[in-house]
Order: C-alpha cells, then structure tokens, then sequence
C-alpha cells in the first residue's frame, strides 16, 4: 500500500499542479477581457495618458542606456566573428537585423518588466491589502475598470515606441563599436542597415512588443490584484511575493512568446 501510494504521488501532484496552473491562465484570460473591454471609454484617456508617462517616457533612460551598450556588445562579437570569414562589411546588416527582429522587442520588454512591471504589482498588491480597492467597489467605481484598463492600454501604446527607440539606439551603438572604435567605413554600415531591414522586419518587431505588452500588463495587474488571495503568505510578505512572481512569470512568457510569434512570422 505505501509503494502505490510513493508512486501515484508524483502523478497526484502533476494534476493538481496542471489543475491550478488551467484555473489561473482561465482567471487571467477573463480578466484581460474585461479589462480590454473597459478601455474603451472617452473618460479613460486621461488615465490612460498618465500611465503612458509612467510607464512609457519614465522608462526611456534605461531602454537608452541598455540599448546602446547592446548595440555595442553586439557589434564588438560581430565583428570579430565576421571578421573571420572575410565578411565585416555586413556589420550593419547582422547588427540592424538581431536588434529589430528579436533583442529589440525582447530586451525592452523585460527592462519595462523590471521598472514598470513589478511596480504595477506592488502598487495594486498594497492597495488591495489596505482595502482601497474595496473601498473602490463601495462607491460603485469599478476597480479593473479605475486601476487595470489604463495600465494595458498604455503598455499597449509605449512597449512598441520603446522597441523603436531601443532598435535606433542600438544601431547607434554598432555604429560607435564598429566605425568609431574598429575603423569599418561608415558609409559602408550604413548601407547595409539600410538595405537589409525590410518593413517586415520591423512589423514582426512591433507585433511581438504588443504581444508582451499585453502578457506583461496582464500578468502583473493580475498577481498585484489577487495578491489578498495568496495561500503561502498575506498582508505585506504576499504583496512581496506577488512582486517576484509577476517578474518572473513575466520574463519566462515573454521568451516562451517570443518563440511562438516568430515561428508564426518566419
């Protein structure tokens, strides 16, 4: 009897796992549908503009910076692998390529996790630990509605912008790395970002950042909003905890998504 129950307890942990894992993506999906829903209202607009300044132009110092140095990382492993093969002209065109067609969208949308997306989480955690979300619903105002629509329309809105910008910076700092710094001719790295990026190219990139856009938003609103309904923890540890699992879960779907929309795209 002990050796039946030893080995139908793996087995017994992977439903329940699997069991809670389909209740909480059917929760989350709901809840992104009502929140979508909610957006479009004439009177979230200027919610919606504030958000966008949170978490859009408050995170375009650290897209900047982290773009540039990528660009430049990138173009200094470039060079010397393309080198090899007596192909450093086509600098421009590996650097342009890798940044819009995948690090751009990638990397801005886990710095926004990181500044914009756990302090989502927090924010909404403590309000609904101090019950100002239930006050919210006793004066018949309508939390997703108040806290969650504005948050996935300006993500929506500023996750695109900021791959643009995370993808010209980056070119800039394959410029610096390989022109400036390793002497390839500029007009040379400069033609080929120019002749190799298609409009494609930069679709497919937008396109994923509004995919994470709206993975991240939903995630993080989701784990702050529920954080009062955690069973390992309550008060301030859950909200804590509510945090690092938005982060996480986060940063895993967006390379999970990541994959799934570019072998759509291929």
């Amino acid at each position: 009897m002990k050796q039946k129950i030893s080995i139908m307890s793996p087995i017994n942990a992977a439903g329940r796992w699997a069991l809670r894992g389909v209740d909480e993506f059917g929760a989350a999906a709901i809840f992104l549908l009502r929140a979508f829903v909610l957006i479009f209202r004439i009177k979230q607009i200027p919610s919606i503009i504030q958000q966008v300044y949170y978490i859009g132009a408050r995170s375009a110092n650290i897209v900047m910076l982290v773009g540039l140095f990528t660009g430049m990382v990138l173009g200094l492993q470039l060079y010397y692998t393309l080198i090899k093969f007596g192909s450093a002209g086509v600098l421009g065109s590996a650097v342009s390529l890798s940044l819009v067609r995948e690090l751009g969208p990638v990397m801005t949308a886990i710095m926004i996790t990181a500044r914009a997306g756990s302090s989502m989480t927090t924010e909404i955690g403590i309000q609904r630990i101090s019950e100002q979300i239930d006050a919210l619903s006793t004066m018949r105002i309508d939390p997703i509605r108040f806290l969650i629509s504005p948050r996935i329309a300006a993500s929506i809105i500023s996750f695109p912008l900021l791959t643009a910008l995370f993808d010209l910076i980056g070119i800039v700092g394959g410029y610096i790395t390989g022109v400036a710094l390793l002497g390839l001719d500029a007009g040379t790295y400069f033609y080929r970002v120019e002749s190799s990026i298609e409009m494609q190219d930069i679709t497919g990139g937008f396109v994923k950042a509004i995919v994470f856009a709206v993975l991240v938003s939903t995630v993080c609103c989701f784990q702050g909003y529920f954080a009062h309904m955690r069973k390992d923890s309550y008060g301030a540890k859950a909200v804590g905890l509510s945090t690092t699992t938005a982060v996480v879960v986060s940063c895993v779907l967006i390379l999970v998504s990541d994959y799934v929309v570019t072998s759509f795209l291929l």
